[in-house]
């Protein structure tokens, strides 16, 4: 009697490494999640507030002395210092735990504001100088309070571990020892990239929202962002700012932020709102 042949799927062990790597990966960015009472939303995050803190607090120094340091204008910190406050004291912003320090950087070429995790707000006096009244370097700042709020960074950290996790799961179920050709790293670092500025984009326009939220709370008129995006819009025109670089084109955002406003004050922006 002939001996029956058995029939079934045969997986690499490589395959099989692969697999366990993105599982795992997929499994430990999706079981990390908090809730965010001021966006009131859950994130995924594998970073504490203080752990944000300190990693913000670090980087200064380095941050500081890309943009010529600190600036030596007393007024222009003064400023900023001041409205910075208020959006933390007088706005949901301060519901969060962390310590909050603004910043006026001496560079007056490059147009930019950011943020570092922990509550680090950076403004170099290229942009600094664009703006003409309080609202609207309340609109900058407050943009980018709604990164720290929001948690971006934290985020953004763990959404690349998890792109990482993926990524190395991808070149070892692809590669054939025979076929040098056959590594698809390259490839599967663009996906990663990708992903990663989709993310990004979202977090701008989530600023944006958070933004038109805390300025309006500590007094601010929301519609002064509408005015910066202008400026931005017109700098562009001479050099690219480098606020490009890491936020969406200022165009394109002027509807989201009309939008928002509109949503938030349906009957119309309230008067005595400082512009």
């Amino acid at each position: 009697m002939a001996q029956q042949q058995q029939s079934g799927i045969s997986i690499s062990p490589r395959l099989m490494i692969a697999l366990a790597i993105a599982a795992f990966s997929l499994i430990t960015y999706f079981s990390k999640s908090v809730y965010n009472p001021v966006t009131d939303q859950k994130q995924h995050v594998d970073m504490s507030p203080r752990q944000e803190i300190a990693l913000g607090l670090q980087a200064v120094p380095q941050m500081s002395r890309q943009y010529g340091g600190e600036s030596d204008d007393p007024e222009g910190q003064a400023a900023v210092d001041q409205i910075g406050n208020e959006l933390i004291t007088k706005t949901d912003a301060g519901k969060s735990p962390y310590k909050y320090d603004f910043h006026l950087l001496a560079d007056d070429k490059t147009v930019n504001a950011f943020a570092l995790p922990g509550g680090q707000i950076f403004i170099t006096e290229g942009l600094y100088k664009h703006l003409s009244t309080k609202g609207e370097l309340a609109g900058v700042l407050a943009h980018e309070v709604g990164h720290v709020v929001a948690r971006h960074s934290a985020q953004q950290v763990a959404k690349q571990q998890l792109t990482q996790g993926l990524t190395g799961a991808a070149v070892i179920a692809a590669y054939d020892p025979n076929d040098r050709n056959s590594s698809t790293a390259s490839m599967a670092m663009l996906v990663g990239q990708v992903i990663s500025m989709k993310f990004g984009r979202s977090d701008e326009l989530e600023a944006d929202r958070l933004g038109v939220r805390f300025s309006s709370q500590a007094g601010y008129d929301p519609r002064a962002m509408l005015k910066v995006m202008v400026i931005l819009d017109k700098a562009a025109k001479t050099r690219t700012p480098e606020f490009f670089s890491t936020h969406p084109n200022p165009g394109n955002r002027i509807k989201k932020i009309e939008a928002e406003i509109v949503e938030r004050f349906p009957q119309g922006v309230p008067a005595g709102l400082i512009q």
